[in-house]
């Protein structure tokens, strides 16, 4: 199986696990995010596990399967090696400070927890994480204006944390993320 057919099967599976679900302020699939996500990264490496891990990062995090069952499914198109480096990108990149299991702690303490977690992931997640924030901050400023200013904030935040990526994204995310924050500012 060559790897666009394996990334075919592997987005209909992530499909299929997001179910219903569509993106927070269009009606679009959700699946349209992860597909965004791994096509923004295929423009800086060919990495199998990088572009399966950008597809599923959001899995575990918001539908019902947890990283068994993305190492199941993934035993029939990826070696071993490949398998576990994909499941512990997923895993890194899965929010851990999340109110369900935090009720305790505000947005604020949870994201800056979320942080200091993040801090410690791999160069290949934090290139995920960076196309993930682009695809996000290319969208939520025109949906959600009022919410805007403090996702690009922490996502700012997020950045100046991680910089192991792959440098052209980080830098290019971090550009849209200012510009966007310099529109929300002129409008204040």
């Amino acid at each position: 199986m060559d790897r666009s057919e394996i990334i075919h099967k592997i987005t209909e599976f992530a499909d299929r696990a997001h179910g219903n679900q569509t993106r927070k302020y269009t009606s679009e699939r959700y699946i349209v995010h992860p597909i965004r996500v791994m096509e923004t990264c295929s423009l800086y490496t060919d990495d199998l596990p990088i572009l399966a891990a950008a597809i599923l990062h959001d899995v575990i995090e918001d539908t019902p399967l947890s990283q068994y069952d993305i190492s199941q499914f993934l035993i029939e198109f990826m070696s071993h090696n490949d398998r576990e480096l994909t499941v512990k990108m997923v895993l890194e990149l899965t929010d851990v400070y999340i109110k369900k299991d935090f009720p305790k702690l505000n947005r604020y303490k949870r994201k800056k927890m979320e942080l200091e977690r993040l801090r410690t992931i791999s160069a290949d997640a934090q290139t995920i994480k960076y196309a993930d924030i682009l695809d996000n901050s290319n969208e939520i400023p025109q949906q959600d204006p009022s919410f805007a200013k403090r996702y690009l904030i922490e996502c700012y935040d997020i950045l100046l944390a991680l910089d192991k990526g792959n440098p052209q994204l980080h830098q290019k995310t971090i550009d849209l993320v200012v510009t966007e924050l310099e529109n929300i500012i002129k409008k204040e």
